[in-house]
């Protein structure tokens, strides 16, 4: 059996945005929600998603490989989105300062 080394936890967050490219109907719908509610200086608005998924590996660099590839096959259509990650410790109840 592998010695994979102590899991810890890691924090993976992520942003999914439509490409640039790509009409954002959502994006628009909400500008103008606030142009109405009087937000007149609003010049656009681009809507997407926000996950926050808690990964168990050894090393960073472990969850986000993980990460990145949970994107690729599930959190972000790579023909119209893009995506950004970043992967930090997870600090839970009983952590040591």
């Amino acid at each position: 059996m592998e010695d994979r080394g102590a899991q810890r936890s890691w924090l993976a967050r992520v942003r999914v945005l439509l490409k640039p490219s790509i009409n954002d109907p959502q994006g628009q719908a909400i500008q103008n929600g606030l142009r109405a509610l009087g937000f007149a200086d609003v010049v656009q608005v681009r809507a997407g998603k926000y996950f926050e998924i808690v990964i168990g590996a050894a090393h960073a660099r472990d969850a986000e490989r993980q990460a990145d590839e949970m994107c690729r096959k599930l959190l972000a259509n790579p023909v119209i989105e893009d995506y950004r990650l970043e992967v930090e410790h997870h600090r839970t109840v009983g952590d040591e300062v």
